[in-house]
């Protein structure tokens, strides 16, 4: 009887296997250029190859296949895509916004927030969450960004050189501040349960990560039976409590107060008279933004807790991962870094020294930098997304059900649209240089209807945190870019960390 029920099972799993791979939809994919796609005995190894020896495998495999490639994950067919014309077709289409379906493994932290929601659901909510990042909004944002970067001065000694021995973890830390005083409205310095908070952080997208390269641990009946399940449920609820309890405190804050300051944020009145609108005690976050929502019935507190998580994980990683880069480009660079300062000088001496909305606005160097450093070292490296429908790029079809993923660093990378691709130039991002290149062959932040709704709140907190330690340091490297290795994660991410050296500057 065991026996029966066993070769039951096999053959059913034969013919799935065969209808998924020699059916209408297989053969179309099996059309695109990529390995052998049965799962023989070298395909299952790659699932335990490190993560370093998994980033050059990949780079080493779609540019054997350029500019398209495929490949199965078991029954699941994936498209690689990194060609600016195939890109355009997905992004700039109504149809394809569906993320694929390694998304689910951030499903549980995150639920049907902004990142993860579709459908009537992710409009919904994007129409409620664009006003966030309005100018008028933002203006009152920087303040915190602004002071996050002169914490980042101060953790200095300002009589002598530092060493900065993980540069990453030096910018984490403070983009994670500052997500989390813009979003949330509370600083990370508080309490211990504060510090919890941000470890849990890190250890929750470690965990991700390690379940996004065991294929098998997709599946939730096989995930819950290891221990993995068990330590995600901890960090969950560590995570969501820490997030509910401050959504309970905001709510309770602005009842107390008669709810002045909603009323305040829902008229938009320009006010600098902070007292009159309670800011004194409590100050502006995206929060607030979500609570005064919530009052005309449109959000409930999951709701809420779903935003104010997507906006932590997409907020703080992100950034962190651009302005590790970009310091020690500019670290590399002391031609680019000097011009860097001195445009930093002029617009700090036109704000008797002090650094506001306008100033970082003013800086268009600076900006060409940050855009130059986003193309070499994008911070996310692909994105999903799932076929809707048929779709025809240059050369194949994509039949319907599968899964797309657009590979942004090795699109940034492409000789044929950025000629010495490995060449770190600002100069690419001159407004006629712009115009003479494929809209679609530089996307740091996506493109299309599913952008980054957080580009701009991203490049003032770079700004903001260039700004202010490129004002009192010189930046100079311990190691090079050139010497470091990359693996596979979320974020692009270094195998070892990286040094950096600060040199006080002396004014008079």
């Amino acid at each position: 009887m065991i026996i029966t029920i066993l070769l039951t099972c096999l053959f059913l799993v034969i013919m799935y296997f065969c209808v998924a791979h020699f059916g209408r939809n297989g053969r179309l994919i099996n059309q695109i250029p990529g390995s052998i796609c049965l799962p023989t005995l070298n395909n299952l190894l790659i699932c335990w190859y490190s993560p370093e020896k998994l980033w050059l495998f990949i780079l080493d495999y779609l540019k054997s296949f350029y500019p398209i490639t495929k490949y199965w994950v078991f029954t699941i067919p994936n498209v690689v895509i990194y060609h600016p014309d195939d890109i355009q077709k997905v992004l700039s289409s109504m149809e394809h916004t569906v993320k694929g379906y390694q998304y689910k493994l951030i499903h549980p932290w995150l639920g049907d927030g902004l990142l993860t929601s579709q459908g009537v659901k992710w409009h919904q909510r994007r129409k409620i969450l664009t006003p966030a990042f309005h100018f008028s909004i933002l203006k009152k944002f920087v303040k915190t960004l602004i002071e996050e970067g002169n914490r980042a001065v101060k953790s200095f000694n300002p009589a002598e050189e530092s060493i900065i021995a993980d540069v990453m973890l030096f910018t984490s830390h403070h983009t994670l501040n500052a997500i989390c005083e813009t979003s949330m409205g509370i600083s990370l310095n508080d309490s211990d349960q504060s510090q919890q908070y941000r470890q849990t952080i890190h250890h929750m997208g470690k965990l991700i990560i390690n379940r996004f390269f065991k294929p098998w641990l997709f599946i939730d009946t096989i995930f819950n039976l290891t221990s993995q399940s068990t330590t995600q449920s901890k960090y969950l609820n560590i995570l969501h409590s820490f997030t509910e309890k401050i959504i309970a405190n905001r709510k309770r804050y602005h009842e107390e107060t008669g709810g002045r300051y909603l009323k305040y944020f829902e008229n938009n009145t320009e006010t600098e008279n902070e007292e009159v609108i309670g800011i004194k005690e409590k100050r502006m976050a995206m929060l607030d933004i979500l609570l005064a929502e919530s009052r005309n019935g449109n959000l409930s507190d999951l709701d809420i807790r779903e935003e104010i998580d997507t906006f932590v994980f997409e907020g703080y990683d992100t950034v962190a991962t651009s302005l590790c880069f970009s310091l020690l480009l500019l670290a590399e660079h002391k031609d680019i870094q000097d011009r860097v300062r001195n445009e930093i000088n002029e617009v700090m001496q036109e704000n008797n020294g002090k650094l506001t909305m306008n100033a970082l606005q003013n800086l268009p160097y600076l900006e060409r930098c940050l855009k130059e450093s986003l193309r070499l070292y994008p911070s996310v490296i692909f994105i999903s997304r799932l076929c809707t429908t048929d779709l025809k790029l240059q050369s194949y079809i994509i039949p319907k059900d599968t899964t797309m993923h657009l590979f942004i660093y090795c699109l940034h990378h492409d000789p044929n649209f950025w000629p010495d691709p490995e060449v770190f130039d600002p100069d690419r991002f001159l407004p006629e240089n712009i115009q003479k290149r494929h809209p679609y062959s530089y996307i740091p932040f996506s493109a299309g209807l599913r952008n980054c709704i957080g580009q701009r709140f991203a490049m003032l907190e770079l700004k903001a945190m260039i700004a202010s330690l490129v004002y009192n340091f010189y930046l100079e490297p311990v190691d090079y870019l050139k010497d470091v290795s990359f693996k596979l994660d979320i974020v692009l991410r270094t195998s070892r960390p990286i040094r950096m050296k600060v040199i006080p500057i002396k004014r008079e």
